[in-house]
């Protein structure tokens, strides 16, 4: 056996999407970075080895931008067909490509050494590489889902459901339980050209008739999330036994659509099963503010905001799949856009200890519309800003300038409800032919410039001017009506491209007092949000749009001057 050491501003536990959106964030903004994963492949729920689809905010306009579209968007470029495989290799192509992001695939955190109420370091082992790994660090981020620093480090949690009196709150029960939303084992069919004959493992579930699966939609176009189980059970230590039931329900539910009765779906094949169940909830740490149902409701208006949700509360029994007086889960009315504080992302009594995920700092009510991927991720990258911030300032996380943090937040893409992008100011000293374009809002009809071909988006200055970045927000179609990844595959597959409203290619030109000309051109654009660094000294800059992705106009959120 050997061990490996590592030094680093900030260790993240816990490699899905809100893990990896940390970690990137952080590394990005200068932090040194160590991401430990327990598994061979990045983003949790959404990986190949779950394949889930990622869901976020409800209502027009809301998708969530920065790094998560960032990922879409270049899984749509190199994985027009949307398989898994690819999927999990573009997520760690992006972790891999961080000069300061180190990667440790397959590594379980086992323990952590303890200073007071601060975290030294933590160990954890890599099984398929025989090495234990020691990561000291200034700040812990457990994005682990199941909170694994929690009871290593002593940091106060929580688990199940709280009473109706706890927090005020009209969802939960009246009194406190441990209960909580199951996990799930998901698969996948494929259509063939051909009947395709299935017979059950001996050891499977049977279903005859539709009665036995009531309140249970089992069309071939279902994700068949409502197979699940284990709210009742210990969502953490009977992790086993919960796979070993959802099998034996995933094998007795093709069954019964390939067997018994005409679900439509003789041509087609059982092409994927986990063997991994997605979880929900389990341990939620408790921070310096925890989030509640009269919150959500309210909007979240808090100061601290770094992210938001949208979401419905979708509480789901904890019967799960053996739920069967009605549908498996509620929907509670929740706003489209509500914000979640930093503070709710901070340990209560571990002083580096941070979380983001599903186990933030939320009541299990509120829980039910932040545990979505797509508010994960925002969490994610916003705690990984926020770390970087207070690394570089030497304060803590805490007290970082939270005003500075938002306006970084929203430069990256992030949407803030109820908070306004600075635009900079030497946007603003400039004349502009499109005043839409610095109007600090990246999404939304009222703020997109749309030109035809031949025409452009011109900065004039009145004097000579140094300009050392120029950014530019496209438009990815945050309305588009498909998801990240599919949940099966019909014979005739739609090829998933990058959104049509994308603009392709372009020119970016800039003209001195003397004549001296610059020019960027690019091709084959795939991304909503980029930078471009440059050290130009000009009168004119001038935005000229070439080709789009399909669509017959150009559109354009954003061109700005630094």
């Amino acid at each position: 056996m050997r061990t490996l050491t590592y030094t680093a501003d900030l260790c993240v536990v816990g490699g899905g999407l809100s893990g990896l959106c940390c970690a990137i964030a952080a590394a990005r903004h200068g932090a040194r970075v160590v991401l430990l994963q327990d598994r061979p492949v990045l983003g949790g729920n959404a990986s190949g080895e779950i394949r889930m689809w990622v869901c976020g905010a409800n209502g027009e306009n809301n998708r969530e931008g920065g790094i998560i579209e960032e990922l879409m968007l270049e899984n749509y470029y190199q994985n027009p067909g949307l398989k898994f495989p690819i999927w999990d290799s573009v997520l760690y192509e992006k972790a891999m490509a961080e000069e300061n992001l180190t990667l440790l695939l397959n590594t379980s955190c086992l323990d952590a050494t303890m200073d007071g109420d601060r975290i030294v370091s933590i160990k954890a082992w890599q099984s398929n590489a025989e090495t234990f790994h020691t990561v000291h660090a200034t700040y812990f981020a457990d994005c682990s889902g199941d909170s694994i620093l929690a009871p290593l480090s002593g940091a106060k949690h929580t688990y199940g459901r709280e009473a109706k009196a706890d927090y005020g709150e009209r969802i939960p029960p009246d009194v406190a339980d441990r209960k909580t939303m199951g996990m799930s084992c998901l698969f996948q069919i494929r259509e063939t050209d051909h009947p395709v004959r299935f017979t059950p493992p001996a050891w499977a579930y049977t279903y005859p008739t539709d009665a036995d699966l009531p309140y249970k939609s089992h069309h071939k176009d279902s994700n068949f999330w409502w197979i699940e189980v284990g709210g009742e059970w210990d969502c953490i230590h009977d992790t086993d036994r919960c796979r070993d039931e959802l099998l034996k329900i995933c094998y007795g539910v093709w069954d019964h659509m390939k067997n018994h009765g005409d679900h439509g779906v003789e041509n087609w094949e059982l092409e994927w099963i986990g063997f991994l169940p997605g979880k929900r909830e389990s341990r939620r740490y408790l921070g310096k503010y925890v989030v509640t149902q009269n919150d959500v409701e309210a909007g979240g208006c808090f100061a601290d905001t770094v992210a938001y949700a949208g979401w419905t509360m979708d509480d789901h029994f904890p019967a799960g799949f053996y739920y069967t007086e009605g549908y498996p889960t509620v929907h509670y009315p929740a706003p489209e856009r509500w914000g979640l504080p930093l503070r709710c992302m901070i340990s209560e009594n571990v002083e580096n200890l941070t979380f983001a995920g599903r186990n933030i700092s939320v009541t299990h009510a509120a829980l039910s519309s932040s545990r979505v991927m797509a508010t994960c991720a925002v969490l994610g990258q916003g705690l990984g800003t926020a770390i970087a911030q207070a690394v570089k300032d030497g304060c803590h996380v805490s007290e970082v300038e939270i005003a500075r943090l938002q306006q970084t937040l929203m430069d990256d893409d992030c949407l803030l409800p109820r908070f306004d992008r600075k635009v900079s100011a030497l946007s603003l000293a400039a004349d502009c032919s499109a005043e839409v374009v610095r109007d600090g809002c990246d999404r939304g009809e009222d703020h997109v410039w749309i030109g035809g071909a031949g025409e452009s988006v011109t900065y004039t200055f009145d004097k000579p001017t140094p300009v050392r970045e120029i950014r530019l927000v496209f438009d990815s179609d945050f309305d588009r009506p498909y998801d990240n990844m599919p949940c099966n595959y019909p014979l005739v597959q739609t090829k998933y491209k990058v959104p049509a409203t994308l603009i392709d290619a372009y020119r970016i030109e800039g003209e001195s007092e003397s004549g001296e000309k610059y020019c960027i051109e690019v091709g084959e654009n795939h991304q909503r949000l980029v930078r471009h660094k440059v050290d130009w000294r000009v009168k004119t800059l001038r935005f000229v749009p070439l080709t789009t992705h399909g669509c017959e106009k150009f559109r354009l959120f954003a061109f700005e001057v630094k």
